[in-house]
């Protein structure tokens, strides 16, 4: 099928699960945030169950071809995995800068990162079990995950990256061995942080996909749109990412109005074009989506272009959300129309 259509992968968990309020007044955690959580245990894991049952409705309604989770069981994007490997305080956090110079509480690495167990396949079971239509989840990458962590072990951070690289390969191989259709990493502080990405982040990427069977994605960009609001219109580290293993890339575009020129440099990668602005809560119309993938469309193949909005939604309300995702579905319907 031309122009499939997917999320990033977070939807916006309901009000009665997840204090929204206290969610984005906040950068998103590092460590675990428990106090987030409206529902208390042992009523928690039924009712991140039932929103997650929700978003995938929801995602099936808007006539979505590729289904992920939500991420309703997570606080944040990335510190589900990040505290759950081993070598890592998570009762006596450190700090590092967020990518807009804040400091934040962070995982602490004390000693050798090792994932001692799978951490989302039972999230990937439940999402197979109750959807008839692909499905992807995504899992933080290495680069990203030290970045968001204080080394107080490793005597270099490539050799932490490729650690951690070590732990999400064995995440990653699990998840396709339980029936992912795509799995992606979501790696953002490779464009906040671009100089040490060039050191060695396409190193720790290739290692978390050494040996993988199965379609992986990576997931680049500027930040949740309710955080950063200043969008450049290029990126400061993308064309390296032709050297990573991956089949896809996923791109923000319509927030930044990014210059697409950038895109033949990923060779023939699929390209998950970002075409919704999480910035603006205004549900836009198919034809405004339409001219956004047409922008891409002057440099790269119709076969390898994904819908999908910026970035993850879940700061959103979910009236705007599913508006957003059904427009994205009739734009993606008039681009077959005019590319088949």
């Amino acid at each position: 099928m031309l122009f499939p259509t997917t999320i990033v992968g977070s939807y916006p968990q309901p009000d009665w699960l997840i204090d929204r309020e206290k969610l984005s007044g906040r950068f998103p955690p590092r460590i675990r945030a428990k106090e987030l959580w409206r529902i208390e245990e042992p009523y928690l894991k039924q009712a991140m169950e039932d929103a997650t049952l929700l978003a995938i409705r929801a995602q099936e309604q808007a006539g979505l071809d590729i289904i992920t989770d939500g991420e309703i069981r997570r606080e944040s994007y990335s510190n589900r995995i990040a505290t759950a490997l081993e070598g890592v305080d998570i009762d006596n956090p450190g700090e590092a800068l967020d990518r807009s110079g804040h400091p934040n509480p962070v995982p602490r690495i004390v000693g050798k990162i090792r994932r001692a167990r799978p951490i989302e396949v039972e999230d990937l079971l439940f999402l197979k079990a109750n959807t008839d239509r692909r499905v992807k989840i995504t899992v933080p990458g290495p680069f990203t995950m030290l970045q968001q962590a204080q080394n107080d072990f490793y005597a270099s951070e490539r050799e932490a990256a490729m650690d951690y690289a070590a732990a999400i390969n064995e995440e990653i191989k699990d998840l396709f061995a339980h029936g992912a259709d795509v799995v992606q990493i979501d790696e953002p502080y490779m464009q906040a942080r671009p100089e040490k990405a060039r050191q060695y982040g396409i190193d720790a990427l290739n290692r978390a996909l050494e040996g993988v069977q199965g379609t992986t994605a990576v997931h680049i960009c500027f930040g949740y749109a309710a955080i950063i609001h200043e969008r450049p219109t290029g990126y400061s580290f993308l064309p390296e990412l032709a050297r990573c293993g991956c089949n896809q890339v996923s791109i923000e575009t319509a927030q930044s109005n990014l210059d697409c020129s950038v895109l033949p440099g990923l060779g023939d990668k699929q390209i998950m074009v970002g075409c919704l602005d999480l910035s603006d809560l205004t549900v836009e119309s198919p034809e405004v989506i339409v001219q956004r993938i047409k922008k891409a469309l002057v440099h790269v193949k119709p076969e390898q272009v994904i819908l999908a909005p910026d970035c993850g939604m879940k700061y959103l309300p979910r009236e705007v959300a599913d508006g957003k995702l059904q427009a994205m579905v009739k734009a993606a319907e008039i681009l077959r129309s005019q590319y088949q």
